[in-house]
């Protein structure tokens, strides 16, 4: 079922795009999130002043305190490119999509589907069972979703393919009609679909360790049929 789903959706993406080019209207190509040397386009939400820096172009989070960080408008259907890397062993880290803007739970964590970025060590330091990493997806907060490959509420992913601590992750996450599908470093290895909210905010997490991001890209696709309770409460004025 799995592979029937990414290939409809690939399908999907690049039927819309030959078409746009036949009918002469402008086809979706992927825009920068983050320009490597501002944080335009991001708002903080309840981490510190020091917690998101930039050195080198590279994107820096402190990972104190434990918050995240968002984007300045929402999103329904699109492609996220975002690349990652954890400086120690055990880190901690995601970004959430189709999230919340504001927090309103103890743990400063949004409500939103979470792509997981766990350094490889994680399970071992923190006692947890070793499908932790490699890219689970789920439903955080209020949110709800069906796993692909069930660990409870969880997605485990087949194959575990993040590189460790001081190496570049790089996930593709594809996000249409509320199917998330997560490629890690070159092949789709896990997916969650009928998610509960299906736009919502890009957000992310800075969790108790320090995380590098960079080739932050996002190419946003045609909307799709989406109820008003599927949308995830609009946080000040859009751009």
């Amino acid at each position: 079922m799995e592979g029937i789903v990414v290939r409809s959706l690939t399908f999907c993406c690049l039927s819309f795009l030959l078409v746009g080019v036949a009918g002469g209207f402008d086809a979706p190509e992927f825009k920068s999130l983050f320009d490597g040397k501002t944080l335009n386009g991001w708002i903080n939400v309840n981490t510190g002043r020091e917690t998101w820096t930039i050195k080198n172009g590279i994107l820096v989070c402190s990972g104190d305190p434990i918050g995240v960080m968002r984007s300045e408008r929402q999103y329904e259907n699109f492609i996220l490119e975002i690349e990652w890397m954890h400086l120690e062993a055990g880190g901690n880290s995601g970004v959430f999509v189709w999230s919340e803007g504001e927090v309103y739970t103890a743990n400063r964590l949004p409500s939103g589907v979470e792509v997981q970025m766990l350094e490889n060590d994680y399970p071992i330091i923190h006692n947890r069972v070793r499908e932790y990493v490699s890219g689970e997806l789920f439903g955080a907060g209020t949110v709800t979703t069906i796993p692909d490959h069930p660990r409870g509420k969880r997605s485990s992913s087949v194959e575990y393919r993040c590189k460790g601590k001081g190496e570049w992750n790089h996930y593709l996450v594809v996000c249409v009609d509320g199917v998330v599908k997560l490629s890690i470093n070159g092949k789709f290895v896990n997916g969650v679909r009928e998610s509960s909210i299906k736009k919502g905010y890009l957000c992310l997490e800075s969790e108790g360790a320090e995380i590098h991001f960079r080739n932050i890209r996002i190419m946003e696709l045609p909307p799709g049929v989406i109820q008003e309770s599927e949308i995830a409460p609009v946080v000040g004025e859009e751009n």
